[in-house]
């Protein structure tokens, strides 16, 4: 059950907006143990990251991800589906899935911003199983969000102290940051001023086809040039040659008119080929089309973490409907890396090509994403001074 839980690590469902209550009563977010990373402990976000470098010539060197000591901006970020507790949401202890998946995704961010991961009543795996089914479980939707408001609540009060911030999650973590954005953000100026980016891959994000704003959201644009600010990444990876098929979990709007929004995050606003910048989890055991990565023919790597400059390139592709990052290699003759990546989601010894490459969403680009986040920090004290002239 554990493996299908991180086979299936993000799940996307189509469900009504839950109401703000909850059924019962919730987290306290005032408990620092209610969270997963919180600046300045160590936790998940604290953890080293032992990376070594591969580019085409062969292996490089390896190095530690550092933590920043007092950056400018704030970083909250919602985990995808990855508990396999019993019943239709996940309990608040947390295991090593979601500890894991908050390393992988969102540890690297510690370099450039304060972190922020809430522990929450997740739709478990069980509640996908369900909803296949067609079993309601929109009750299990509003319980899960209901602590994400919850958390994001105590945040602004008592943690994040007027600071910028910037949201990242990905499938039911985007899910849960959408309503967020529409519920939370988009209804107080004063918070959505402060947002500096929202990236939220893995789950659709609808737009008017050639439009940039509308959809899912009222105001909230999504990003179209480099070092845009205020505005929403979002993204559903496919291999190149596989369109999304007719009735696709991503990559399809189901509203004529629209599209789903695709931002490269190499090169917001590109619709060519631009290669990226990534980071994979070695150690992963889950199946990969064409069998296992063999890394570089110079062996595996020592490392649970590799960085790959340049190995695969996204292309974002908007056609009428669809809305997608098409990704390929770069693998040329002499080239040491591998020749093939993994992202497809496996079941029963099939892949679903309904789900793309869901699973690599945020490992193809974590290294543009860390540095976008990081330019924005670096603006910031610019901005401030900026606005206190102004006064």
């Amino acid at each position: 059950m554990k493996r299908l839980a991180l086979a299936f690590s993000a799940v996307a469902l189509t469900l009504p907006a839950p109401a703000l209550s909850q059924p019962s009563a919730g987290p306290d977010y005032s408990k620092d143990s209610a969270w997963l990373c919180l600046p300045g402990r160590s936790d998940s976000c604290s953890t080293p990251l032992p990376t070594i470098e591969l580019a085409a010539s062969g292996y490089g060197a390896t190095g530690d991800r550092p933590v920043a000591a007092d950056p400018p901006i704030d970083c909250f970020y919602v985990y995808p589906t990855v508990s396999a507790d019993e019943g239709l949401n996940s309990d608040m202890a947390a295991g090593r899935e979601e500890q894991l998946m908050t390393e992988t995704q969102f540890a690297r961010f510690a370099s450039v911003c304060r972190t922020f991961a809430p522990i929450y009543r997740q739709m478990t795996l069980g509640s996908v199983a369900a909803y296949s089914a067609g079993m309601d479980i929109t009750g299990a939707a509003m319980l899960a969000y209901g602590d994400i408001a919850a958390a994001w609540r105590n945040f602004l009060a008592t943690r994040n102290k007027g600071r910028p911030f910037v949201l990242i999650g990905h499938s039911q973590g985007s899910l849960m940051l959408q309503q967020l954005i529409t519920r939370e953000i988009e209804t107080n100026p004063a918070v959505a001023s402060r947002m500096r980016l929202a990236i939220i891959p893995g789950f659709n994000v609808l737009v008017p086809q050639g439009r940039l704003v509308g959809g899912t959201f009222k105001s909230t644009p999504i990003c179209s040039r480099s070092g845009q600010t205020g505005c929403v990444m979002a993204w559903s990876s496919f291999r190149e040659k596989n369109v999304p098929p007719d009735h696709a979990m991503f990559g399809i709007a189901d509203q004529p008119g629209m599209t789903v929004a695709c931002v490269n995050p190499a090169l917001p606003g590109a619709t060519g080929w631009v290669r990226l910048d990534s980071y994979w989890f070695t150690r992963s055991s889950l199946p990969v089309p064409g069998g296992p990565i063999q890394w570089s023919t110079e062996g595996q790597p020592k490392t649970p973490y590799v960085h790959t400059a340049g190995l695969a390139s996204g292309r974002c592709v908007n056609e009428r409907q669809r809305g997608y990052l098409w990704v390929r290699t770069n693998h040329a003759p002499g080239d040491k890396r591998t020749d093939h990546i993994g992202g497809e989601v496996g079941l029963f010894g099939m892949f679903l090509p309904a789900w793309g490459m869901h699973l690599s969403d945020l490992a193809l680009v974590q290294g543009d994403l860390v540095r976008a986040v990081a330019a924005i920090a670096a603006a910031e004290p610019t901005r401030r001074s900026r606005t206190s002239a102004r006064r």
